[in-house]
């Protein structure tokens, strides 16, 4: 799951309107921002299988500390705290907990059976990466209702937050089919090292799109709402 997750995230800004879409980006993709540091360090494993499934080429072979529904739980509320105390914001807090929760609920979706529970042998997964139409699809779908609803509770300041937005909606569509169809990464290395640069790269595009957007005047009563 890739787009699917910025998808909570772009759903998300209309639960919590005081928090920077760059936040909710970071939320959903939490653990994911975190898991490549662990592969270097060989706390997590995977291996680049090509073929493995049809939309994935890794086999996730130990990863709990940031992909465990029980540790999805624990970063949850460790992530909403920090934003709470430095922001004192009990509702963006709690949605920021619920994304970062979030993702383990979606990769279940995905996943073959690998998705630990906790730290045993029990793990789950639905399978649909064995299946290139229906993960791009449901993928697809996932993502056009999270940017519809950011596109309608919000508005552009500018030209910037126009067109900024309409780019940044295009580049994570290509660079998902792009991912999807191009060859698995060569090293754990080159994996770990693409992945926090793509995630560097998309969070800024985030803070840079949600600076010069605003909550659309229609969706006003729900912003004062939370204040």
């Amino acid at each position: 799951m890739f787009i699917g997750h910025f998808a909570v995230s772009f759903a998300a800004k209309k639960a919590a309107p005081k928090v920077s879409l760059a936040i909710l980006f970071l939320a959903t993709q939490f653990v994911d921002f975190l898991w490549p540091f662990l592969l270097l360090t060989n706390v997590e494993k995977v291996a680049i299988v090509p073929g493995h499934t049809e939309a994935n080429a890794l086999e996730f072979l130990y990863y709990p500390y940031t992909h465990s529904l029980l540790m999805g739980i624990v970063w949850g509320i460790v992530v909403g705290a920090l934003y709470w105390l430095i922001k004192k914001d009990t509702r963006g807090a709690l949605v920021i907990g619920i994304c970062v929760l979030s993702h383990w609920f979606l990769d279940l979706i995905v996943h073959t059976v690998d998705l630990p529970l906790a730290f045993g042998d029990y793990k789950m997964g639905f399978g649909l990466w064995n299946s290139m139409i229906m993960t791009m699809t449901v993928e697809t779908i996932l993502f056009i209702i999270g940017v519809y609803i950011y596109a309608t509770f919000t508005k552009p300041k500018n030209k910037v937050g126009k067109w900024a937005f309409s780019g940044l909606v295009a580049f994570l569509i290509l660079f998902n089919v792009s991912n999807t169809f191009s060859p698995p990464p060569a090293s754990i290395m080159m994996l770990a090292t693409s992945l926090v640069i793509l995630m560097i790269v998309i969070i800024g595009l985030a803070y840079w799109v949600d600076r010069n957007r605003e909550v659309a005047k229609s969706n006003d009563t729900i912003l004062n709402s939370v204040d």
